[in-house]
């Protein structure tokens, strides 16, 4: 897999899957612009990566996207691939989810991620080519018990990447998902160990995945390699969930 030089902008890079989707770019030796909320954890990246650049955007900030996008763009000399890893969660039952919340979540994980698509495919046209990776979840296929505005937006993200692999394929512009399942980051390490224990019950290969697998993943589909894949979701689970 060649992707020496790529040009490669990551949304939620400050995240677990985010700096493992960085150092993995890097290692390739793609041109990556990797993009947060937090500043000093992108200080950080670019204190460890220096051959990255970064810059520090709100998701939520929808009328600064297509500016954020020409920005990017002029920066990276071009948008080869995308990669829309940035989300939250607020999680709550439904009968107790505000309505500020709702919108909040879904703002963030699926309108943000229709904008960026919609603003990065006009520069991948002019270059007649080009790669986006959504990150969705295992919940956006399964539902998850107080998370009925994430898994929402997860899901709405994989509807909305096969249309767009349909509108966009014979223009060369390849979307695709990968739903990871639970994966070994900060969040996950606060869970109490008789909940980590169930969890991990239902995992047929017994173990969290890494952020790692998630970024190998990501590099196979950015890759010439998948020139023949789009429309798809690929599951990185251990097994947890199989379509």
């Amino acid at each position: 897999m060649n992707l020496k030089e790529k040009k490669i902008l990551i949304t939620g890079a400050t995240g677990g899957i985010g700096y493992s989707l960085v150092k993995r770019f890097n290692e390739l030796g793609s041109n990556v612009l990797a993009t947060g909320t937090n500043v000093n954890k992108l200080d950080q990246l670019q204190k460890e990566f220096t051959n990255i650049r970064t810059k520090p955007f709100k998701l939520d900030q929808h009328s600064e996207i297509e500016n954020f996008i020409d920005t990017c763009n002029s920066e990276l000399k071009g948008i080869d691939i995308l990669i829309n890893n940035a989300g939250i969660t607020l999680d709550n039952l439904a009968i107790r989810l505000n309505d500020e919340n709702w919108k909040k979540v879904i703002d963030i994980n699926l309108t943000s991620t229709f904008l960026m698509c919609k603003h990065a495919i006009k520069k991948m046209l002019k270059n007649k080519k080009g790669k986006i990776i959504n990150i969705t979840s295992i919940v956006g296929h399964t539902g998850n018990l107080g998370q009925a505005n994430y898994a929402a937006s997860k899901a709405g993200i994989i509807g909305f990447s096969k249309s767009l692999a349909i509108e966009y394929a014979k223009k060369k512009i390849n979307v695709n998902c990968i739903s990871p399942g639970f994966i070994k980051t900060d969040m996950t390490d606060k869970i109490n160990d008789e909940f980590k224990k169930t969890l991990l019950s239902k995992i047929p290969s017994g173990e969290l995945g890494k952020g790692e697998d998630i970024a190998h993943c990501a590099a196979f589909l950015a890759s010439d390699a998948s020139d023949y894949i789009t429309g798809e979701t690929i599951h990185v689970n251990g097994g947890m969930y199989m379509a």
